[in-house]
């Protein structure tokens, strides 16, 4: 057990930058906004739609099952082995996530992109088809603090870590907390 990585990822948590746009706001409201979004978004039947790459991926398998069953709120991901090769090869893997995003977000609807460095071109083009569908975008990102996926969500977590690892570990905290706190919220407390 390393306590100097414990120290570093709590720090990253207790720093972490939410922007409403381009607005600042405090962790919080930042939480706050997301879990009115999806308690919006539950009661008009709406999708939680959640992508991400590696690591990530498998944040958002996890994180739409978890909404799924226990925020009872419709998720969708794209992270099925056929989806992700057929796009891959059929189409391209840049548009793997927003081919699906075309067809089934809409207004109602909300993206969540997962993605340490902010930058990978298929999280962004998710962002990208998601705002042409009229979707509300969050983002959770880390290292680079310019990067894309920050610069272009309509709810954005950034988290100030330079390495993957730190940035992951991050991102499962923040991740569970907004359940968590729409849990408390809506649904008659944590599971």
């Amino acid at each position: 057990m390393s306590i100097p990585y414990f120290t570093e990822i709590a720090d990253g948590l207790s720093h972490t930058q939410v922007t409403c746009g381009t607005q600042a706001v405090t962790l919080e409201e930042g939480v706050s906004q997301w879990t009115c979004r999806a308690r919006e978004l539950q009661r008009q039947g709406g999708t939680m739609f959640f992508c991400g790459n590696g690591a990530s991926a498998t944040m958002a398998e996890h994180m739409s099952h978890d909404w799924f069953q226990n925020g009872k709120v419709n998720t969708y991901t794209c992270s099925e082995t056929a989806h992700i090769t057929a796009i891959s090869n059929d189409v391209s893997y840049e548009d793997v996530f927003a081919y699906r995003i075309e067809r089934v977000l809409g207004e109602k609807d909300i993206l969540v992109t997962i993605s340490s460095s902010g930058d990978s071109p298929n999280v962004v083009r998710a962002i990208e088809a998601a705002h042409r569908k009229g979707a509300f975008v969050v983002t959770l990102s880390g290292k680079s603090a310019g990067n894309r996926s920050r610069k272009l969500g309509d709810l954005n977590f950034y988290v100030p870590l330079d390495t993957y690892g730190l940035v992951e570990s991050a991102h499962a905290v923040l991740l569970h907390d907004v359940l968590d706190s729409f849990l408390e919220e809506y649904m008659g407390g944590r599971h």
